[in-house]
């Protein structure tokens, strides 16, 4: 399962990870959001050890939502290092995410 990240514990479990990001800009109404979740649950199960997998609700996060400028959803942002590298607007199919995070093991 994906961690929950907020605006309190997001440079804690992120911008001092070790390990490569994959963080998912989400909200409840949003339908893309829905479709794109599970893929994310997904992820976080196939890279368990190996990255940090996580979801931010943009509702209740804005200070993080707004630091990195995301104004659709879902939004992923992948980093590196506490940085983002690269990032993926709109709903896509799990291998696209998969191997955008397999690139920076």
């Amino acid at each position: 399962m994906s961690l929950e990240i907020t605006d309190a514990n997001f440079d804690q479990l992120v911008t001092n990870s070790d390990k490569p990001v994959l963080l998912d800009f989400w909200a409840e109404w949003c339908g893309p959001c829905r479709m794109v979740g599970p893929v994310v649950d997904e992820l976080a199960i196939d890279f368990d050890g190996k990255a940090i997998v996580g979801k931010v609700n943009v509702d209740n996060n804005s200070a993080i939502s707004s630091k990195f400028g995301v104004r659709n959803i879902p939004t992923i942002l992948f980093f590196k290092g506490g940085v983002v590298v690269d990032k993926q607007v709109g709903a896509v199919s799990k291998s696209v995410l998969d191997a955008k995070l397999k690139a920076l093991l």
